[in-house]
Formats: C-alpha cells, structure tokens, sequence
C-alpha cells in the first residue's frame, strides 16, 4: 500500500440495509456504477455483508457495504441479520432501502427506531419507483428512485455526499501539535512482528501527517535512539515511539524532550482519549480470576510474543501481581455484552473506522466496564503514563482524579 492510499479505515462507510428483494443489490450497483453485488430475483442472495473501497463521485474514497435481507429466516438466516446489524457499528451513513411498491413495513420502522436512536445519519431510498402508478409525498431524507432505470440515482449520490461533507470533522493525528519546521523523532523496531518490507499502517499515516504539517522527521529503531538524538543539530519537539519500546525510549530521550506513543496519538484520533486514560487506573485493582477482554481491530499470523496474547498479559500479570482471566479478540468480532470483564485492554483502531471505535467505547461505558488503549495501558504499567500524556496537557488533570 502506498502512502498516497486512502486507507479503508479513513473512508466515510456507506451501508445500504433493508428487506430482501427491495433492491438494495441493484441499487448499490446503480450507484457505484460495476456490478459490486450479485443480483437475482430469488430473496438471500446476498447472503454476508459485501464491502468494498472505492472512489465515487462526487463523495471521493468512500466504502459501500451492501448487507443481508433484515427479514431473512431460519437458523441461518437469523445469523446473517446479526451480521447485518454488526455492520451499523462501522457505519458512517445508512441508506434503508424500501421496495416502494410495498412501502415501509415493522421490520424497516424497527432499523429506522435503531438508526434514530445511534443517532446515525440516514436516508430512505423508496426503490422500484417505476413500477408505482401513483406517488404518494414522501418525508425530509426520502427519496423515490429506481436502480431498473437509473432514476434519482444521481440525486441520491448527491445527497449522501451531502451528508458525508457535513459530517466530517478535522481530525489530525499529530500535526495539530507541532509547528511547520518541527523535528519529531519516529521510533519504529523492526523486530519478528514488523511486516517485511513496509511499515504498518499508524507509521505510514504519522508520517504522511507529517508531511502535511511541513515537518522534519527521522526515523530509528529503538537501540538507535541515542545515536539518532546526538545526530540531531537540536532535540526533536517530539518523539513518537512504539508502545511496545516505551520502557526502553523513555529511558534514552531527555526528559524535556515530549514523548507519546503511536498508540496514543490513534486513540486521540480514533476514539475518545479520556475515556481511555481513565480506564488505565482499573489495571492497578485487577485481582485473580478478574476476565480481562483483549481485542486488536485487525487479524494478523500470530508470532511468538505477540504483544496482544503474551506480551500485554505477562506485563498485567506483573504489573497486579495478580492472575486475571484472559479473552482475546480480533479483526471485527466484539461482544455486543461486556458484562461479565473488569476491563478491556484495546489496540490503537488503526484498522477501525472512526464509527465502531466509537461503538466499541460505548459498548464499553454502557456495561460500567473500564476500556484502556495498548499504549495507554503499557505507559501505565511502566510507570511513565504522565510523561506519555505531557503532549496532551489537557488529560494530565484525569491521571489525578481517576474516575472508576
């Protein structure tokens, strides 16, 4: 992947939901324009969730996921409604698409009640409109079109790109605490985990930030920070490191130099940074037998001292000098009842969008459970979770009034 890639996770998530048969297959193929879904006359054929990044006009990079019938039946059935729901967790604007020749039945009110009550932003797309002798007035944020002959197609595209622009905060990841001509000292071990001939995705996109900002930066592993330091003409205005090296680094980098994490600038970007940072203060009161639910947003080939099962769970284990009760997570499996853990341990969401960093959290603070991030959690267990939150002065103020 290039840096010049905008990443799935970076992407508005456009998800089209509704009955079978109402047209939501055609109608994301009338809209992206390539037959993106399979399209049959037999109800279920779209039997997972189909995702795919694309560019669409006049949007730009978006995602569209086209989504199981909401009415399907049986066992399995029912599972793939369950994963039809799952995807409103990742999703940034939904489209229910109605057969119009039916109209709005219990099964689309009761998505309508849901999206109402996420507060997700929606629209209702009445398919079929050729087939209707007649047209009923419709709503604010309804809509007749027909993926048969191409109507509205257009005016639907406008207008969720109308709610894709509204929607869009500046967000940036490290260039908002720095000055054009700042040095920032990347710290980046290539160790067993490392990709081979790349980097992983929060290198690549601290970097391009910090292209964008106009700003200086090197880049080293971990046991060449102090050889990096005293190559510089003068001390970075920040160093960045791997959460995995902040013992190590925070060791070697003078202490009037700023220091953070990747993992802490994508917790700051991707979800809610204080929320994270109260959770740190759960990690000192786990005792034995206490479940802890560790869950990364990606899917990668476990390795020997993966950080997410062997790494964070030794150094909680020392840390309490307790034995809690480990689950592991990955990619886009997350308990929809977090009821019976007295923590969750995060990654960084690089691989999330936004919208189910988000969801993740509020799961979390709906079941009274404490959520930290990876790089949250390890600064705290090393003793150097002040200084990993110096650049954030804002956030300092939690670490002494810790709420539970």
């Amino acid at each position: 992947m290039s840096l010049q890639d905008t990443v799935s996770a970076e992407r508005p998530h456009i998800a089209f939901f509704g009955l079978r048969n109402a047209g939501k297959s055609s109608l994301v193929n009338a809209v992206t324009g390539q037959e993106l879904s399979v399209v049959s006359d037999v109800k279920g054929t779209t039997t997972d969730p189909v995702q795919k990044a694309m560019e669409l006009l006049p949007l730009g990079p978006v995602v569209i996921i086209d989504t199981p019938g909401l009415d399907d039946t049986g066992a399995l059935g029912e599972l793939r409604v369950e994963r039809a729901r799952r995807i409103l967790a990742k999703t940034d604007v939904a489209v229910l698409v109605v057969d119009a020749t039916v109209g709005l039945t219990e099964t689309d009110t009761q998505l309508l009640d849901l999206l109402r009550e996420r507060a997700l932003p929606h629209l209702i797309a009445y398919n079929k409109a050729d087939l209707l002798p007649a047209r009923p007035a419709l709503p604010d944020g309804a809509l007749y079109v027909s993926a048969a002959t191409g109507e509205n197609i257009d005016a639907l595209k406008d207008s969720l790109g109308a709610f894709v622009a509204g929607q869009k905060p500046e967000r940036r990841l490290i260039a908002d605490l720095l000055e054009p001509g700042d040095t920032v000292l990347l710290v980046v071990p290539i160790d067993a985990a490392a990709p081979k001939g790349r980097l992983i995705l929060p290198q690549q996109q601290t970097m391009r930030d910090l292209l964008d900002a106009h700003c200086l930066f090197c880049t080293c592993q971990p046991e060449e920070v102090p050889a990096a330091l005293a190559g510089l003409r003068e001390k970075p205005k920040l160093v960045v490191t791997d959460s995995q090296a902040f013992s190590s680094v925070a060791k070697a980098v003078p202490d009037d130099v700023l220091l953070t994490s990747f993992s802490i600038l994508f917790a700051r970007y991707k979800g809610d940074l204080p929320v994270l940072v109260r959770g740190a203060a759960r990690l000192a009161s786990l005792r034995d037998g206490d479940k802890v639910l560790i869950s990364e947003g990606c899917t990668h080939h476990r390795q020997c001292g993966d950080i997410g099962t062997v790494k964070l769970p030794g150094w909680i284990k020392r840390y309490t000098g307790a034995q809690p009760v480990f689950s592991f997570t990955s990619g886009g499996t997350f308990p929809d009842d977090l009821s019976e853990y007295a923590l969750v341990v995060h990654c960084g969401g690089c691989m999330l969008n936004a919208a189910e960093m988000r969801h993740r959290i509020a799961v979390s603070q709906a079941a009274g459970v404490p959520m930290v991030n990876y790089g949250v959690a390890i600064a705290q267990m090393h003793g150097i979770l002040p200084r990993a939150l110096a650049p954030f002065p804002a956030l300092l103020e939690l670490l002494r009034k810790p709420e539970n």
